[in-house]
């Protein structure tokens, strides 16, 4: 059977605040009764101060009473609730295939994710402050041949991570521009891998096209008188200068004025009942 903690002290309290028997005391706490009883008349633990199992979650003031008002009933020890300890978070392990790609992945995070600490970048890659800051300003020993790539597509973390961690620091970014009286720029959000790679609606594109064109009034050309020769011609010598396009023949000749008489003129000679010359006669 389970103790409670500090027996002596405990069978102190009980004798001096309750009216239970030796014996239950006695085998509550694991002690013989004859020193229970040798505790009650002041010969056993003289000195001791009495440790409240009530207030130290040991027993019940109802299973006190309980075992009050029955002699042979026995104190039960309130059940323990054990705590987890906290687990370490161990560091975050990268395999040995992979360990020559953090580089490149933290390239890719230092340039297009400015506004993550090296701590952030740290917990997501799996590596050191120092080699953070080696490729921040370019010392690292092999800056030349590194080439950002997306720490996603490695494998070195996932899309929710980065996308968390993303998130966290514009918020950060955010809580310190409004502190300073700066205007908080409104960044578009980080998509998703899956809305990254779908095809964009057609009817988004279209309406980005047009976007900022004025609307036409369909009514308003229609009523619209048509556009005279002259104006025409205005406009013409208004877009293209001396280059402008000079009016066909046909359109000039058709403005000439007509000479009636060039119809009527025979050739000599004459002309026959078929309007052919006649022939000269021997």
């Amino acid at each position: 059977m389970p103790q409670p903690l500090m027996p002596k002290a405990t069978a102190v309290w009980l004798v001096d605040n309750t009216t239970l028997t030796f014996d239950q005391i006695a085998e509550f706490v694991g002690m013989h009764p004859l020193e229970i009883s040798g505790i009650a008349d002041g010969e056993v633990a003289v000195g001791i101060k009495g440790f409240d199992p009530i207030a130290n979650n040991q027993l019940t003031r109802e299973e006190i009473e309980r075992c009050e008002q029955d002699g042979k009933r026995r104190l039960n020890l309130k059940p323990r609730i054990s705590t987890p300890e906290p687990k370490k978070k161990a560091p975050r392990y990268t395999p040995l295939s992979k360990r020559q790609d953090r580089p490149a992945a933290i390239a890719w995070l230092v340039r297009n994710h400015p506004e993550l600490a090296d701590s952030q970048i740290s917990k997501l890659l799996g590596t050191t402050k120092a080699t953070i800051q080696a490729i921040r300003d370019k010392t690292h020993w092999n800056s030349a041949n590194i080439q950002p790539v997306d720490p996603v597509a490695l494998g070195l973390c996932r899309q929710v991570d980065l996308d968390a961690a993303v998130g966290k620091a514009a918020a950060r970014k955010a809580k310190e521009a409004a502190a300073n009286g700066e205007p908080v720029s409104e960044e578009p959000g980080l998509m998703s891998t899956e809305e990254s790679l779908a095809p964009e609606p057609v009817a988004a594109t279209v309406k980005g096209a047009f976007e900022g064109l004025e609307s036409f009034d369909v009514d308003a050309a229609r009523s619209r008188p048509p556009a005279t020769e002259e104006a025409a011609a205005d406009a013409a010598a208004a877009l293209f200068g001396d280059d402008a396009p000079v009016a066909e023949a046909e359109d000039e000749e058709k403005d000439a004025p007509v000479d009636a008489e060039a119809f009527f003129n025979l050739p000599e000679g004459g002309a026959t009942k078929d309007g052919e010359p006649e022939s000269d006669k021997p």
